[in-house]
C-alpha cells in the first residue's frame, strides 16, 4: 500500500512538472505604457487606441504578442510628463514645450524625442465681434490654456510679452488662467473668458458651439511630439524601434484613409470624455492639423524661445540630444 502510495506521488510529480514546463519556459510578457490627450492633434494615438479597443491594435501587431500596451489619458502635458518622470507611463504624446522642459531641468537626463506626430492644430479664439485684435489690447483680460507649462499655455504668454505686456507666471498685465479644456468652453459661453488658446478639437467647438473667432492661427507650429524615457530607450531600444516604426506606418495610413481615420478618432474621443462627438467637428477641426513624423532642431528652438521669453527656462539647454532615433 505504501509503495503504491509513492509510485503514485511520483506520477502525480511527473504530470505536475509537465504542465509547469510551459509556463517557467514562457518568454516574460513586457508592459509598454503609453500616454495621451483627447485631442485631435493626438490623432495617431487617438486611432491606435480605438483599434486596441477593437482587438485590433497596430501597435500590437507590430511589437509582437509578448508586449502588451496600456493606454494612459491626460488632459496636457505637464501632467504627462510627470507621469514620464515618475515612470508611471514610458512613451507619452506631447506638446513640445513639455518635454524641452523636463529636458532642461533634468539636464538632458530625462527625456526624447523619438518622432513628430502633429504640426498646427492650435489657435488664439476670442468671441464673433471682439475688439481684441493685438497683444496690447488684451490689457487687463483673461485668457485661457488647458495648462500651466503646456505648450498652448507658453505661447499665449510669449505671444502677449513680444507684444509689449508684462506677463508673469501669476498675473502682469493680463490674466492667463490655466483652465481644463471642457471648463474653457462653458466658461467662455458665460463670457467669463475674453480668450481662449487651445488645440483641436476645442478650437473648432468654440467657433461652432459658442461663437468663437480664431484670432491666432498657429498653423505651423510643432503641436504634438512622441516622447521617452532615457532609462526606458537605452533598455528596450528594440522594443522602441518597433513602435516608431508602427507610428510611421499608422501615420501614411492616416494620411491615406482620412474618413477611417476620422471615424476611429470621433469613436475613441466619445469613448475617453463620454460625450457624443459630430462627425462635422472632426472633419472641421481635421483640416488645421498636418500629421507628420519628422521633427527639426531648428523648430524646437523656437519653442526654446519662447519659454525664455515667457519665464520657463533661464538659460537655453543644449539641444543637440533631445531628438534620438531609436
Amino acid at each position: 500500500m505504501r509503495q503504491e502510495l509513492i509510485r503514485r506521488s511520483g506520477r502525480l510529480a511527473v504530470v505536475m512538472l509537465t504542465l509547469l514546463a510551459p509556463l517557467g519556459g514562457a518568454a516574460a510578457e513586457t508592459t509598454l505604457r503609453i500616454g495621451h490627450f483627447p485631442n485631435i492633434t493626438h490623432t495617431q494615438a487617438l486611432v491606435a487606441h480605438a483599434l486596441s479597443r477593437q482587438g485590433k491594435g497596430i501597435f500590437e501587431r507590430a511589437l509582437g504578442n509578448d508586449v502588451k500596451i496600456e493606454w494612459y489619458v491626460y488632459n496636457a502635458g505637464p501632467s504627462a510628463m510627470e507621469a514620464i518622470l515618475a515612470q508611471s507611463i514610458d512613451v507619452t504624446y506631447v506638446g513640445p514645450n513639455p518635454a524641452i522642459n523636463t529636458y532642461a531641468k533634468s539636464r538632458g537626463a530625462e527625456t526624447r524625442i523619438l518622432a513628430g506626430s502633429a504640426d498646427g492644430g492650435a489657435a488664439l479664439v476670442v468671441h464673433d465681434g471682439s475688439p481684441l485684435k493685438a497683444p496690447a489690447d488684451f490689457k487687463g483680460k483673461v485668457i485661457a490654456t488647458p495648462q500651466f507649462g503646456n505648450t498652448q499655455d507658453i505661447s499665449a504668454r510669449a505671444w502677449l510679452a513680444a507684444g509689449g505686456l508684462k506677463i508673469t507666471q501669476t498675473g502682469g498685465d493680463a490674466q492667463v488662467v490655466p483652465t481644463a479644456n471642457p471648463d474653457q468652453l462653458s466658461l467662455f459661453k458665460q463670457n467669463q473668458l475674453d480668450a481662449v488658446w487651445t488645440v483641436e478639437p476645442w478650437v473648432s467647438r468654440l467657433e461652432m458651439e459658442a461663437n468663437g473667432k480664431v484670432l491666432v492661427d498657429d498653423k505651423t507650429s510643432i503641436t504634438t511630439v512622441l516622447v521617452t524615457r532615457v532609462a526606458f530607450l537605452a533598455q528596450n531600444r528594440p522594443l522602441l524601434q518597433k513602435l516608431v516604426a508602427a507610428h510611421k506606418e499608422l501615420t501614411d495610413w492616416i494620411r491615406s484613409n482620412p474618413e477611417q481615420a476620422q471615424h476611429l478618432a470621433r469613436e475613441e474621443l466619445q469613448a475617453e470624455t463620454h460625450t457624443a462627438v459630430p462627425a462635422e467637428l472632426i472633419a472641421r477641426a481635421w483640416q488645421r492639423i498636418v500629421l507628420t513624423t519628422d521633427i527639426s532642431t531648428d523648430a524646437l528652438n523656437a519653442f526654446v524661445t519662447s519659454a525664455k521669453s515667457a519665464g520657463f527656462l533661464r538659460d537655453a539647454p543644449d539641444m543637440g540630444r533631445l531628438i534620438e532615433k531609436p
